[in-house]
């Protein structure tokens, strides 16, 4: 029988699931599969696993109930094992590393941080900050302008909003760095200018969070920083 998987944790984990539902919806129970020092906490398997919001809020509802009460190694949405025996195999093979990452990830958690900024607000930034900038703009106004000036305005409005992201990414993990364990930088997008998670010592969550949430505050108009945490150390795991 195929199982779903959410986590991995020690044999002496309090593994407290009353009252939780697994993915797949109503009567989806959930159980740990123990081997020798580990142990896997798991629901039968959907026969259709789709990241539904049903089923993402199951996911993330069984993992925050055991990192609430224990260390733990959270996996990632969709993570299916052919059966019991599989699940013990794995927990046998990678039980070394399984234990050395869950002596790490004791008593810590994780926040994200999330940097987005208006691309109106970073444009007339540009604008106002680059001379350049404003003659380009000026002379290919309305069409005008050579080829070879709406080229390099192009190319130069490019380069500074990259400048000022990148600054503006390098100015939140400064703040924010000194109060973290740990960090996971994800690659710059489109849609986020920075995007990292942190991982924090228990006792030093309270600081982190109010750090984060004055530097949000700090932030000029047209930025916005979205902190979510304290969460069990998915990026980490």
């Amino acid at each position: 029988m195929p199982l779903y998987v959410y986590a991995i944790t020690e044999e002496s984990h309090p593994v407290r699931l009353e009252g939780l539902t697994g993915v797949g919806g109503s009567g989806t129970r959930l159980r740990a599969v123990r081997g020798d020092s580990l142990c896997a906490v798991v629901s039968e398997a959907p026969e259709e696993l789709s990241a539904g919001r049903a089923e993402v809020e199951a996911h993330h509802a069984v993992q925050e109930r055991l990192a609430s009460d224990g260390v733990t190694l959270p996996l990632g949405f969709g993570f299916v094992a052919a059966d019991e025996d599989a699940v013990r195999a794995v927990l046998e093979q990678g039980a070394e590393q399984f234990r050395k990452r869950l002596e790490e990830l004791t008593d810590r958690v994780e926040f994200n941080v999330k940097g987005l900024q208006e691309e109106e607000a970073v444009l007339r930034q540009v604008v106002d900050e680059s001379e350049r900038v404003r003659q380009l703009n000026e002379a290919t106004r309305e069409g005008g302008g050579t080829y070879e000036e709406r080229l390099e305005l192009g190319q130069l409005v490019a380069q500074e909003v990259q400048a000022r992201q990148d600054a503006l990414a390098g100015s939140v993990l400064s703040a924010l760095r000194p109060h973290a364990y740990a960090e996971n930088l994800s690659e710059p997008s489109q849609q986020y200018f920075v995007n990292v998670s942190f991982l924090v010592d228990r006792d030093r969550a309270d600081a982190f969070a109010k750090a984060a949430e004055e530097l949000a505050k700090s932030q000029a108009e047209g930025v916005e920083l979205r902190v979510r945490g304290p969460l069990p150390p998915y990026s980490f795991a």
